[in-house]
């Protein structure tokens, strides 16, 4: 039997009312995604929507949720060419950084400016 589920075209993190300016200041600024316009229709809702570099997957969509709780188990994954540089630039502009002991792979945690944990690493996992 054929997969039924063949890609992941977008990852939704949720962000705070109002939270647009920090969530393009940490995902645009530091990590380097490029915003996209979001459809008229969606973007009365607020939030933002980044892609992720050339010859990767998907977008990463931040959706406004009036009950915001920060996801601090659930998380992304990304890829990251330099692990190290990152969480020394995240550390240098306030943001928490958790260093992960894992003899397999460079990794860390980086918290965005809400709370929501993101996990960095050197390779993708298998």
């Amino acid at each position: 039997m054929k997969p039924l589920v063949r890609a992941i075209t977008h990852v939704q993190v949720a962000i705070p009312v109002g939270g647009e300016d920090k969530a393009r200041a940490f995902y645009g600024e530091l990590l380097g995604l490029v915003e996209v316009a979001k459809p008229p229709e969606l973007a009365k809702r607020g939030g933002c929507w980044f892609e992720l570099p050339e010859g990767t997957c998907g977008q990463l969509h931040l959706g406004v949720d009036q009950d915001f709780r920060p996801a601090k188990k659930a998380h992304v994954a990304f890829v990251s060419s330099d692990v190290t540089g990152l969480a020394k630039m995240a550390r240098s502009q306030g943001y928490e950084v958790l260093e992960v002991q894992d003899d397999e792979t460079e990794q860390v945690y980086i918290y965005d400016p809400f709370g929501n944990r993101l996990e960095f690493m050197a390779k993708e996992s298998s």
